[in-house]
């Protein structure tokens, strides 16, 4: 119970330290759902141009935008330590967490808020309220959808991250987000053969948002408990990497360092 509420009072003050400066955390937001925007006037012209692709209508891709906004704006906002995790482990910055009476990944991760990607969430449900022909059953399962991708999503950056206790460098971490989020944004359906093997395999942007997408709009309960299968898969996996991390961890203090 003291290590919930000392998470939970971690959480807090990280979220009223980027409330503070509200013009900062507006401006910040806004410049995220321009951003946003611009994908789906991509998508807009693209459909009107050749009507679908492999099965893919633009709502479709709309509503895997809003799935993927609104998680990935979860995730890297509110737990915006996931993605940085290689370099806090490669900079030796861990000592902090290790010396609390609390788990230190689930600290590290409620550690840090970032409220450009807060803009994500936004767009993303605005989206779908607006595109994505909700429905009391249809939201729910967007709601389920987002749930699983975000914590799909959050898990890999974790696992990604953990590579650095290995080689003491964040690359790995980098090039996991930025190759998870890249194939994540694409309707799975136009990649074939050991591309699309990969992206349900090492890279499961396919569970981030293929797999969500379809089940809001077909509403089929196995689709949804396969990926969040999936995600519990990989939420054990990273918590594993990152224990066994620790065993190899060097402190980034000066009086330890060489």
């Amino acid at each position: 119970m003291n290590t919930l509420r000392g998470l939970r009072r971690t959480w807090f003050g990280a979220i009223a330290n980027s409330w503070a400066n509200r013009r900062s955390f507006w401006s910040q937001a806004a410049v995220m759902i321009l951003n946003d925007l611009i994908w789906v006037v991509f998508w807009v012209i693209f459909f009107d141009r050749l009507g679908e692709v492999r099965g893919w209508e633009l709502r479709d891709v709309l509503v895997l935008q809003a799935i993927l906004a609104t998680g990935a704006g979860i995730t890297l906002g509110f737990f915006n330590n996931s993605r940085q995790l290689g370099r806090l482990i490669a900079e030796g910055q861990l000592d902090e967490a290790l010396a609390l009476p609390v788990p230190a990944l689930p600290y590290l991760l409620v550690r840090r808020i970032e409220p450009i990607n807060i803009g994500d969430v936004a767009f993303g449900v605005a989206v779908f309220a607006v595109m994505g022909e909700p429905t009391p059953l249809r939201t729910l399962a967007f709601v389920a959808a987002v749930a699983i991708s975000a914590i799909t999503l959050g898990a890999f950056l974790v696992l990604a991250g953990s590579t650095a206790f290995l080689g003491g460098r964040s690359d790995g971490s980098e090039l996991g987000f930025h190759s998870v989020v890249l194939f994540a944004s694409y309707p799975v359906d136009v990649f074939g053969g050991a591309m699309k093997i990969l992206l349900f395999t090492m890279i499961p942007a396919g569970f981030i948002t293929a797999i969500p997408t379809r089940f809001v709009r077909d509403l089929e309960i196995e689709l949804a408990m396969a990926a969040a299968g999936v995600a519990i898969l990989l939420v054990a996996l990273a918590a594993l990497a990152f224990r066994a991390g620790l065993r190899r961890y060097t402190s980034g203090a000066l009086w330890t360092a060489a």
